[in-house]
């Protein structure tokens, strides 16, 4: 079969490999009907995550058609058509009881090399690195599907796959970023990153009815969609962030901050910006965390940091003593996918969200490694890419 594949930074490929096989009797084998790339997939492209081996097949967003079964998956049956979250869960251990199904417990089968890093470790994930279990991802033609029985979502017939793809992670994530800020009628709540998952952030945090839901970005494509969303727009590289927050919140900041950023966040600080960028060169943090610092700064005391940005290694600068001082709440981690996707999923057919708004660019899947330059760069106004093989 066909699939995108890594080979190193900035080196991906339209590669021909091996056809997945059932390995378990919980497993499922799904033909992909169509993938998406995601702002956590430009970490592996950009060479920030370790434990990446090439040739190993990407993505962590996509659907299709379930064409073979294990028999202890009873719960699926050849020509289901599912969405996979993102996030591998084994539905038993301790942890998938609790819901906190992106820390299971069973389903990342190299816990021990990444407890050598982490203490602990997350789950199984698709397509992102071996610390996270070295399963192979979802851009491809056909995708094998462990532990299938409780990492799967049915969706209905009658939607179609763009309106239900990002069940598998962006909605999810954006959606449990907002959650994460317990927001109140009177809240305002100020997301950084206005990608994909700061979009469906956005209009989580309208939903759950925030007051003020404002937007920092600088690329004026996915600021309009931020305000068309229901968001008041800053752009960082025009005006100040910290003043514009303190005009918008009558000097009391924003109650409730969201990371949409992670790892690669930019600073309009030249001298912010070449800190850690020298830091970084030199192995001293493998993490630019400009927007940890700036939320922890504006953030009224007694607020909530909520970050689904993907961070990997160590950061830097961090003024935690401000952080303590003020009383802030932090509350972070990779999606508990499973937890919410029937809530959301009856949101979509109840049209109260569409998530497809958020598309820019499709494309099939043998342009991937060209689509992953155009969206890295934000060209050509790109602001989510979704595939078909």
């Amino acid at each position: 079969m066909k699939a995108l594949c890594w080979h190193g930074k900035h080196d991906v490929r339209y590669d021909t490999v091996p056809d997945p096989i059932l390995e378990h009797p919980r497993d499922a084998i799904i033909k992909v009907s169509a993938c998406a790339i995601c702002g956590s997939d430009l970490h592996l492209f950009d060479g920030f995550m370790p434990e990446m081996k090439s040739g190993d097949v990407l993505g962590h967003e996509f659907m299709g058609e379930v064409v073979d079964v294990g028999p202890e998956a009873k719960n699926l049956k050849v020509g289901d058509r599912v969405v996979i979250p993102f996030t591998i869960t084994c539905g038993q251990c301790e942890q998938c009881v609790k819901g906190n199904f992106s820390a299971c417990e069973r389903t990342n089968r190299n816990a021990d090399k990444a407890a050598k890093m982490f203490g602990h470790t997350t789950g199984g994930l698709f397509g992102y690195s071996h610390l996270t279990g070295g399963y192979a991802g979802g851009q491809a033609e056909y995708v094998r599907v462990p532990f299938a029985d409780s990492t799967h979502v049915v969706v209905p017939p009658d939607l179609s796959d763009e309106q239900v793809l990002f069940l598998g992670d962006i909605f999810p994530t954006g959606w449990q970023a907002a959650l994460q800020c317990d927001i109140e009628p009177t809240d305002t709540v100020a997301i950084w990153g206005a990608g994909p998952v700061g979009q469906m952030a956005i209009r989580s945090a309208v939903l759950l009815g925030a007051r003020q839901v404002i937007c920092i970005d600088s690329v004026p494509e996915r600021l309009k969609m931020a305000v068309d969303g229901g968001a008041v727009a800053i752009n960082f590289e025009k005006e100040s962030v910290v003043e514009r927050l303190k005009e918008l919140t009558q000097g009391k900041g924003p109650e409730k901050c969201i990371d949409a950023v992670g790892m690669e966040s930019h600073s309009s600080s030249t001298m912010e910006q070449a800190y850690d960028r020298v830091k970084q060169a030199v192995g001293a943090e493998t993490d630019r965390p400009h927007v940890l610092r700036e939320m922890i700064y504006v953030c009224r005391p007694a607020g909530v940091l909520s970050i689904p940005g993907v961070y990997g290694g160590m950061i830097d600068k961090i003024p935690f003593g401000a952080s303590m001082n003020k009383g802030l709440t932090w509350r972070m981690g990779q999606t508990h996918v499973r937890r919410w996707t029937d809530e959301l999923l009856q949101l979509i057919i109840d049209k109260k969200i569409d998530p497809s708004f958020v598309i820019t660019h499709r494309a099939n899947l043998q342009t991937g490694p060209e689509m992953y330059k155009t969206f890295r760069d934000k060209k050509d106004a790109c602001i989510k890419v979704v595939l078909t093989p």
